[in-house]
């Protein structure tokens, strides 16, 4: 890795007793005579006795649940097929709204919008609308493993719908709003939805977005569900026929109770990109999401009561779901849905001021957007109060690290805000690695490997390696990993996502470098998938709709990370060139079907798609070709049933 890189944060002298993970530690040593000297041997600890260690995460979490006397904790360690906690029971929305961790009057969710005012709900009046909610759908027919579906944005009602739905047992899947008819399809067709619940449209700076077409669409397509429900959101009557309202859903009181169901019970179904196909639709449990979150928010990011933790997210990412669990931790979660760039990159700086956030998550994107333009959060905002600034969604180069330093946290440093750069995934809905806060920040680089998170960097050969770049896999399992896919009755799908690499180890898809110091640098995906905006956006999709364009014949695309550009190439039919027009067309349908991610930066015509023999279109080759790797190196030659095909992207390149 070169020289070490500059520490811009270190822990201050009273971290172990300020800190939720100092506290911890001393509960470690109380009840259980454990007593390690650094993070490094807490880390191994947690990964070796993986049985010890989250064994102690549900008590000292005090997880409301039953778990059967001298009940295991993990069934084998064989990937995939343990089971964790056999036999035990509980709900995550008993744990988000636990009576003890809440009082009525505390105030648990701060809501802002470019579609409506200011919002607040306290802990009374969000149990009360959870327990509505809960009794609505009740009235609607649904219960225990019926899925609930969520077109919704960034909005307390959809929070206050997944706690109603878990707190029944059902399942709940969101789609942003922004998202087409036809992404919304793909996904929802496979989980088959018995309720529908969505807004009418939203605003998004400047603009309104009517949505009753969408959901017109999308429910002319999905046979399973029995009833819509419609949040009026851009209009005070919208025109949904057939459709209840929010307010008659909640119409009447009901009981606030909770069914338990078992540790792997599915809580809720999020989806892979669909690079290669239909998106995956991935099952997370209970169980796995309470415990993994419990660990992330309180131990690593040491959020808790008295925070008001924020992510920017829409409801179509991992990260949406993520900020919820800000009541799993007593913090108050503050919502915002609309453009993070409106009316210029300051607002949501102005947003953490207003609501008074000690917790600022964003993407890599966002921060290096305001690097480039010059923002000075400290000028345009009091930014005092965050004690923490988050980002994920790509890797934050040092600059971005630097930036925050420089423009964001007070002068002086330590023992100020601390930077806490992640990376994990919609497949595990946390992070492999992340911060603690008793680890430097070192400029550029992930401060850890998380605890209970076995993570190794593998060559081709299976080998990890220390210092240099390789698969990032965890060799050992981690509660949150997905219960499965929706309808893969015999787990082909999820083993062949994870396993078919590395038989017995999940391979995740990124390249990362883990250093002798134990903190890692992320260095992009090793697949195809897109990750623009800290989204994840598919191939599959996006060629589905370019390629149904008349003069297209074939179509591939390539996210550059480090100038985050999406690059689109196109191979036209003959006696057609891109004009002005095409261009605009193309744009077009992919804002229209998808969303307006999908809209490339630039797009090139070319005379043919690099293709393996067995007739796969080679991204990640272009990708390296385009990031300045020769093409010797970016593919192999023997592997093509076109090589010639590689000239034209290094021409381009060039």
């Amino acid at each position: 890795m070169g020289d070490e890189p500059a520490v811009l944060w270190t822990p201050p002298a009273d971290v172990l007793a300020a800190s939720r993970i100092g506290d911890y530690l001393r509960w470690l040593e109380q009840t259980r005579g454990l007593v390690f000297p650094g993070y490094d041997e807490l880390w191994r600890w947690s990964v070796e006795d993986l049985d010890g260690f989250w064994d102690t995460i549900w008590e000292y979490f005090d997880v409301r649940g039953h778990r059967p006397d001298g009940g295991a904790v993990l069934s084998g360690r064989a990937m995939p097929g343990c089971r964790w906690f056999p036999g035990a029971t509980l709900n995550y929305a008993e744990q988000a709204l636990r009576t003890d961790a809440w009082a009525d009057d505390a105030v648990a969710v701060v809501a802002r919008s470019q579609t409506r005012g200011p919002t607040e709900l306290t802990a009374g009046e969000l149990r009360d609308q959870v327990a509505r909610a809960r009794a609505g759908l009740v009235r609607l027919g649904v219960g225990r493993g019926d899925r609930v579906a969520a077109y919704l944005p960034n909005i307390p009602e959809t929070m206050v719908l997944l706690l109603a739905a878990a707190s029944l047992g059902a399942v709940f899947s969101s789609c942003a709003p922004e998202f087409g008819t036809r992404s919304v399809v793909d996904r929802w067709q496979q989980v088959e939805p018995r309720a529908l619940v969505a807004v009418d449209g939203y605003r998004y700076g400047a603009k309104e977005v009517d949505r009753t077409g969408e959901i017109a669409g999308i429910r002319a397509a999905l046979p399973s569900l029995t009833h819509t429900v419609v949040v009026p959101y851009l209009d005070a009557e919208p025109d949904v026929p057939d459709a209840l309202s929010w307010r008659e859903l909640l119409a009447e009181p009901g009981e606030l109770t909770f069914e338990p169901v078992p540790f792997d019970h599915p809580l809720y179904v999020l989806y892979s990109s669909g690079t290669t196909g239909l998106p995956k639709p991935i099952v997370h449990g209970h169980g796995g999401v309470t415990l993994e979150h419990l660990k992330m928010l309180a131990l690593h990011t040491d959020v808790g009561a008295g925070d008001r933790f924020f992510w920017f997210s829409t409801t179509g990412w991992m990260m949406w779901n993520y900020l919820m669990s800000g009541l799993l931790v007593g913090a108050t979660v503050v919502t915002y849905d609309g453009s993070p760039g409106y009316p210029d990159l300051g607002a949501m700086w102005r947003l953490a001021d207003e609501t008074g956030m000690t917790y600022f998550g964003t993407s890599a994107p966002f921060l290096l957007s305001c690097l480039r333009d010059g923002v000075e959060p400290r000028q345009v905002a009091d930014v005092s109060r965050l004690r923490g600034v988050g980002s994920t969604g790509a890797p934050l180069p040092p600059e971005g690290f630097r930036w925050v330093y420089d423009h964001v946290a007070e002068p002086g440093g330590s023992p100020g805000l601390r930077l806490g750069s992640i990376s994990g995934g919609t497949d595990v809905c946390t992070a492999f690695v992340g911060p603690v806060p008793l680890l430097p920040v070192w400029e550029g680089e992930i401060s850890c490997r998380c605890l209970g998170a076995r993570v190794e960097a593998y060559d081709p050969a299976g080998t990890p390696v220390v210092g240099e770049q390789g698969e990032l896999v965890v060799t050992a399992p981690m509660p949150s990993m997905p219960v499965g896919f929706w309808n893969d009755a015999d787990g082909s799908r999820y083993r062949d996502a994870y396993f078919s690499t590395f038989p017995g180890v999940w391979r995740h898809g990124d390249w990362v470098t883990i250093t002798e110091r134990g903190t890692c640098v992320i260095t992009g995906r090793s697949d195809a998938t897109l990750n623009r905006g800290g989204v994840r956006l598919g191939t599959a999709e996006l060629y589905s709709v370019v390629e149904a364009i008349p003069e297209v014949v074939e179509s591939l695309v390539v996210h550059l990370e480090d100038a985050d550009r999406l690059v689109l190439f196109v191979v036209l039919r003959d006696g057609v060139s891109l004009d002005a027009d095409l261009r605009g067309r193309i744009a077009a349908e992919l804002r229209r079907s998808l969303s307006p991610r999908h809209v490339p930066d630039t797009i090139h015509q070319v005379a043919a798609v690099p293709k393996t023999l067995s007739g796969k279109k080679l991204e990640v080759p272009v990708k390296r070709i385009l990031s300045g790797v020769p093409v010797d190196q970016a593919a192999s030659r023997g592997a093509l049933a076109n090589p010639e095909s590689l000239a034209e992207y290094e021409r381009l390149e060039r």
